[in-house]
């Protein structure tokens, strides 16, 4: 669905993205997950075409960016960072407008804003100003408005940034309804849990470098099933260990403070690039 070869994108001496390639399939949901300033919403945005790239190519569904765009934007739904919803507006109103944006015709228009606010559960909110709902609900609404034209790809860039533990993992019913839906999605996020939860695969990003690409469970096993951390005068320290037999072994021949637990995503992230994906 998405290709993404040689990638680059250069601000004068910084380099952005750097010779990024990726594919991602049809239906899946894919991730990007990286610390702030890795990379990812570049991508996102030459993806979409509001950033230029330096070089590089990218397809979508077979076409390339550089031909027949209004055809290939079509195709794409996008769910930016930050709100841009008019504030002024009512939800349905901002759904209103963006189907009138794609020329949906008006009957066509009713059905999938009434459809898209049952999804999101905002039903009940259609008519308040966007800029009067909380937070989790102007990201619902963004989401919705990413899918009034029925996107065939959509670009999540990080959806869930600033919502508390509680709405987040609402959100995260929300986006696996979608995923079960067949959309291909496309998501960047520096969350781990996040990651975990949502994707089918996942790519590390550092420094504009996609450094790992494959499944959650795979990147996991890459750096062994179970960590022990513990303290010394550097810092926090893990070590890893296929079962957890080992790792009380290991736990019991040190002294102090230790920690045994499940290794996630940021773990093979940690051991490869000496960075936690918050910095």
């Amino acid at each position: 669905m998405l290709v993404v070869k040689d990638l680059i994108k250069k601000y004068g001496e910084l380099t952005a993205v750097d010779n990024l390639s990726l594919e991602i399939n049809r239906g899946e949901f894919f991730g990007l997950l990286g610390p702030n300033g890795a990379g990812k919403t570049t991508t996102i945005r030459m993806i979409n075409t509001l950033t230029p790239r330096t070089s590089g190519l990218i397809t979508i569904d077979g076409k390339s960016m550089d031909r027949n765009l209004t055809e290939v934007k079509i195709k794409i739904g996008v769910v930016p960072q930050h709100n841009n919803l008019e504030g002024e507006m009512t939800a349905w109103e901002n759904l209103e407008l963006h189907g009138r944006i794609y020329g949906m015709p008006k009957k066509a228009r009713r059905e999938r804003i009434e459809e898209l606010l049952e999804f999101t559960d905002l039903t009940e909110r259609a008519a308040d100003l966007a800029r009067t709902l909380s937070g989790g609900m102007k990201r619902k609404l963004m989401i919705a408005r990413a899918l009034m034209h029925k996107p065939e790809l959509l670009l999540l860039d990080e959806p869930t940034v600033g919502l508390d533990a509680a709405v987040r993992r609402k959100m995260w019913d929300l986006l696996k309804n979608l995923s079960s839906s067949g959309l291909t999605v496309l998501l960047t996020t520096h969350y781990i849990e996040e990651a975990e939860i949502l994707c089918h695969r996942v790519g590390l990003m550092n420094r504009g470098r996609l450094i790992e690409l494959d499944t959650p469970k795979n990147l996991i096993e890459k750096v062994g099933k179970v960590v022990v951390e513990y303290f010394d005068n550097e810092g926090t320290k893990g070590e890893f260990f296929e079962t957890r037999e080992d790792a009380l072994a290991y736990a019991a021949g040190r002294q102090g403070n230790v920690k045994i637990r499940s290794s996630n995503l940021e773990d093979i992230f940690i051991k490869l690039t000496n960075r936690r994906v918050e910095d």
